[in-house]
């Protein structure tokens, strides 16, 4: 689970970092493709075609656009956004998962988590400062993409029962693929040296972390494995410092304290409840 969090938080720096000379659709697509070329891969050399049919494709194919749609937001937001503050925010897809749960799965929220919800929102605000000179309209995208990646992780709980990790993987990335290659034409610059190695990059990071996160799953229950998530932070805040000079405010830390303790409480009291559910990946 820490390894996949840290290829998570790589895969957001080597973004920011590609996006320096490279448009941003051409940097998702990339993350798509690649991924996609290694779920093929491991498809094939599984020897096992079944792999492929699912009952669930509608399902699949609305995760796949909520998925990319919070790709494309997180990547157009980290261009103008440190990663520490992107990562702060996107700590809040526990939060989306736990008040969505009760229109979209039909689950009871008590008093004690709507409140750790609200005190989480709180937290956001902090981040934000709106009405600030701190505040930045970018920050809106990296919580409207914590709102998709929530969706998505919503599907994933809805197939998961169902479909291997190796079709959701497979699905995903074919969806992303897809969705991200329509602007190419008015976007498309070809990458040249060095630049295909952070596209290959992109790639790689995210397509193990997914399939790492997936075995973690298989071998903790999510109450277990959810404080790790926010080990992100710390990765954040180094690779920020390393790569671009960034250092995080008292402001991000503050909020990101919140929002991390809240969801935290959230974990903590659907564990209690005996709730079961994934442990929300994060963006990228």
């Amino acid at each position: 689970m820490l390894v996949a969090i840290c290829l998570f938080a790589m895969l957001d720096a080597t973004a920011k970092f590609a996006m320096h000379t490279v448009p941003q659709p051409v940097a998702v697509f990339f993350r798509y493709f690649i991924a996609l070329i290694m779920a093929i891969a491991i498809l094939f050399r599984s020897g096992r075609p079944e792999l492929l049919l699912t009952g669930h494709l509608p399902l699949h194919a609305l995760r796949g656009l909520m998925l990319l749609l919070s790709t494309m937001l997180n990547f157009l937001a980290i261009t103008y956004l440190q990663l520490a503050q992107t990562a702060s925010i996107s700590f809040t897809i526990p939060l989306w998962v736990c008040g969505l749960s009760v229109l979209l799965l039909g689950e009871e929220v008590g008093p004690r988590r709507w409140a750790a919800v609200i005190v989480g929102f709180f937290g956001v605000l902090i981040i934000m400062r709106p009405g600030s000179s701190g505040f930045h309209w970018a920050m809106i995208l990296s919580l409207c993409s914590a709102f998709s990646g929530a969706i998505y992780n919503i599907g994933t709980r809805k197939v998961g029962g169902t479909d291997r990790a190796e079709t959701s993987l497979f699905y995903v990335c074919l969806v992303g693929s897809l969705g991200a290659a329509l602007p190419l034409p008015w976007t498309w610059q070809m990458p040249h040296g060095f630049e295909w190695l952070l596209f290959l990059a992109m790639g790689l990071f995210g397509f193990t972390g997914h399939l790492l996160l997936t075995q973690a799953h298989r071998l903790a229950p999510a109450s277990v494995l959810a404080p790790f998530v926010y080990s992100q932070i710390v990765w954040m805040i180094l690779l920020g410092f390393i790569l671009f000079g960034d250092k995080p405010g008292i402001w991000t830390l503050t909020g990101g304290a919140i929002v991390i303790a809240s969801g935290l409480y959230v974990f903590a009291r659907e564990r209690t409840l005996g709730i079961s559910r994934p442990v929300p990946a994060p963006q990228d």
